[in-house]
């Protein structure tokens, strides 16, 4: 699995919310490219453990780290225990989050404020935290993961699309920040991709009407996720800066009145 001529060769790096979909296939697609990895889960132990064998299995160096993002000093933890593992980081992908569908109406204070502690709150300080490691080592990259639902809406999502509309903006508030001492903040805006809690979390759920509804014709899958992060994460992305990259198969540039 792992290469010592990848993209990501002898790069250190910290992968949130890893134990399965989005995350792990992230995770792995930087063993794959070279990259050292820590993985990350706040309850799927069994998922990040797999892919940490799979990793050592192959020759890379991996390990996992629960922790609980929507409280600050387990962002902290995280990432000063992942630097100790690894011996410095270089890269941060802030992918922990949760998807929840909810009524307008219906959003209790709780609510709200458990997608904003992890989705928004913890990616902030997981990056604040991983920023004074990456400065010992002479900077890295952080690539934060939005989504789709931060540039158009879609009932039910009225918190959700908000976690994500902010990550898009304070992607480039602090790429501004932090360009200057040679950490470069992007985003990744996923759009509709297949992972395996869409079989148990929605009635009904068919692959092929979402791919009907895409103009590429297909749902997307994690790797396509993954291989974006790598680019964002590599140098060949030096001189990209606070962008936020859309993986969506042309979801976004579809006109909503337009029929396929």
């Amino acid at each position: 699995m792992t290469t010592s001529n990848g993209k990501l060769a002898g790069k250190l790096a910290l992968i949130t919310g890893s134990g399965t979909g989005i995350g792990r296939e992230v995770a792995l697609e930087f063993a794959r490219q070279g990259a050292n990895v820590v993985l990350h889960y706040a309850a799927s132990k069994h998922g990040a453990e797999s892919a940490v064998e799979e990793i050592t299995a192959s020759g890379g160096k991996a390990c996992a780290i629960q922790a609980d993002l929507g409280n600050v000093d387990e962002c902290f933890r995280l990432v000063d225990s992942a630097a100790t593992f690894l011996g410095g980081l270089d890269i941060l992908v802030n992918n922990a989050g949760i998807t929840e569908v909810w009524d307008f109406f219906d959003v209790t204070p709780q609510q709200f404020d458990q997608l904003y502690h992890v989705n928004i709150r913890g990616q902030f300080f997981c990056a604040q935290r991983a920023a004074q490691q990456l400065l010992k080592r002479g900077g890295g990259a952080i690539v934060n993961m939005t989504s789709v639902h931060g540039f158009a809406g879609m009932p039910g999502h009225s918190v959700y699309a908000g976690t994500k509309g902010a990550i898009c903006a304070w992607t480039r508030e602090v790429a501004i920040e932090l360009a200057g001492k040679n950490i470069r903040v992007n985003a990744v805006a996923p759009g509709w991709i297949e992972v395996e809690s869409h079989y148990t979390k929605y009635d009904g759920y068919d692959v092929n009407s979402g791919a009907r509804q895409i103009p590429r014709r297909r749902v997307g899958q994690p790797i396509d996720i993954a291989k974006a992060c790598v680019f964002l994460a590599s140098e060949d992305a030096d001189f990209i800066i606070g962008h936020v990259m859309l993986v969506d198969g042309g979801t976004t540039a579809l006109m909503s009145l337009a029929t396929l």
